[in-house]
């Protein structure tokens, strides 16, 4: 491989529209723009934002990241019709960097039972859209969807059409995880012989996780030809999921012998990027997640403990530092003041809060002070991601009492304020009591009386998110509401309140997306 531009690797990350496809995961504007400008920080080359005409948020997230982040290209997806791209154009106009990314199908079961077309039909689209779509932006993407499972002959034709109408970058994705590396790397070397321009283009891939393969085939078609790759945090998407970008960015750094790609990802920013997408999604990091898991620098055999202490690398090929896991925990309490919390504040990522919003967080501190004896980072980082996450609130949580016991029924009493649409509206209280099984049941049980709305818990997970017998404690839940699921987090010292809370922030995204707000 000849120096240059052939040796740089373009990550594309696809995050904020696959990931976000993930059941449950979706993520209001200000959350999109948090995980967007954290991306930018972690070093991404081109963000996808989202799909602008898939709806109202999704183009009002799009349009806010790309007004908002300079340093990466900001993508939209949109397929090959005009009025898809003329939203995805809007959408993306006012980034530094825009980029329009057309998707259609080319595997012949796509073309005959989704698209009803014939093969000529979506070569002739094809070239359509991306000539339009090349009319308003100069940074065209085309991705031939199912091209795992495309003939190659025809994808080669398609891949020659569109470049010649203009397409910088040709994407060739796994959509269903079904390849093997060694078949998915040689589709690449194919493409890149039998396609006479294609040195006028950059090859991307975007390979799913069906099969445990994605991270594998990305690799494959890397050491083929492919320059980009498409991954997410945490590898999340849908089914499956995609390739995960912190894996495939330490196989680089740890294996860089076989893999001497120059790219822009800064490996020490990839924990705080994982934290942050995980709580945002409500979506949690396996534990032997490989990166970036809770046990994925732990140690517990005897054997492995002593190798570690007498050195690191006997059982160790990459350290905490590496992909910036903080190795100081303890570090402030009741008696810390504004500059201490600050600073913390900073050196764990968080570097573009308002002076107003440190003040909020510094409130909530001194109140989580009180109750413990000492505050973690994990503490830290949940009262600053409580804070910059929350998003318009139609109910809010101000009242809570729950007794419960071995010969007592559990019983619950809940205030809630019901915000009303016109601002100059003070808030309604709602108060309720109710029994259950258990006293978050019936604090559950109390908050349905109130808000009126069929709502069905479909999933629930309680852990403890710092150490000690005063551990912060947080709720991840995900609620189904009209066939679509919602996730919600909540984070206390209390573990009934934050299942509250949990169950409230559920609410407030299904009745948001209910009112169309």
């Amino acid at each position: 491989m000849n120096k240059g531009d052939k040796d740089k690797l373009f990550f594309f990350d696809t995050t904020l529209r696959d990931g976000e496809q993930s059941p449950g995961a979706s993520m209001s504007v200000k959350e999109k723009l948090l995980v967007a400008e954290q991306l930018s920080t972690l070093g991404v080359d081109v963000i996808e934002a989202g799909f602008p005409i898939s709806s109202r948020e999704d183009f009002e997230a799009v349009k806010t990241i790309s007004q908002h982040v300079k340093t990466s290209s900001i993508a939209g997806l949109s397929r090959a019709y005009e009025k898809d791209i003329n939203a995805c154009w809007d959408a993306v106009k006012n980034a530094k960097k825009p980029r329009i990314h057309i998707f259609l199908a080319t595997s012949d079961l796509h073309i005959e039972k989704k698209l009803g077309k014939t093969r000529e039909q979506v070569l002739d689209m094809a070239v359509r859209a991306v000539k339009y779509g090349k009319s308003l932006c100069k940074d065209i993407e085309f991705s031939a969807e199912d091209a795992g499972r495309s003939n190659v002959d025809f994808l080669c034709k398609i891949i020659e059409a569109v470049i010649d109408a203009g397409t910088n970058t040709i994407n060739i994705p796994d959509t269903v995880g079904y390849s093997l590396p060694i078949e998915f790397g040689e589709k690449i070397d194919e493409i890149k012989k039998k396609v006479p321009n294609i040195n006028k283009a950059i090859i991307s891939v975007h390979c799913h996780n069906d099969l445990g393969l994605a991270v594998a085939n990305s690799l494959s078609a890397i050491e083929n030809g492919a320059r980009q790759i498409e991954c997410t945090i945490n590898g999340i998407g849908e089914r499956a999921g995609n390739a995960s970008l912190e894996e495939i960015a330490m196989i680089l750094k740890v294996k860089s012998q076989y893999h001497s790609f120059k790219h822009s990802i800064r490996t020490n920013e990839i924990y705080n990027t994982s934290k942050l997408v995980s709580r945002l999604t409500g979506i949690s990091v396996q534990v032997n997640k490989a990166i970036v898991g809770a046990n994925a620098f732990a140690h517990e055999s005897g054997i492995h403990q002593d190798g570690i202490l007498k050195a690191r690398e006997t059982y160790e090929i990459m350290t905490p530092n590496d992909v910036g896991v903080p190795e100081s925990l303890l570090i402030l309490g009741k008696h810390s003041g504004r500059h201490a919390l600050f600073k913390r504040i900073k050196d764990l990522g968080y570097n573009k809060l308002e002076s107003k919003t440190l003040e909020q967080i510094f409130e909530k501190f001194k109140v989580l002070a009180g109750k413990k004896k000492t505050i973690y980072d994990e503490d830290i980082i949940a009262l600053v991601e409580e804070d910059t996450a929350s998003g318009k609130e139609i109910f809010i949580l101000d009242y809570l009492n729950a007794t419960a016991g071995s010969r007592i029924i559990p019983t619950a009493t809940v205030e809630i304020l019901k915000n009303s649409d016109n601002k100059k509206t003070k808030p309604i209280i709602f108060r309720e009591t109710a029994y259950g099984s258990g006293p978050v049941d019936a604090v559950y049980k109390a908050i349905d009386k109130i808000i009126d709305m069929d709502i069905k818990l479909t999933d629930f997970l309680l852990r403890a998110i710092s150490s000690g017998e005063d551990a912060l404690g947080e709720v991840i839940l995900k609620v189904e509401y009209k066939g679509i699921i919602y996730s919600g987090k909540g984070t206390s010292t209390d573990i009934v309140e934050a299942s509250a809370k949990a169950y409230i922030q559920a609410i407030n995204k299904a009745k948001l997306s209910d009112n169309n707000i």
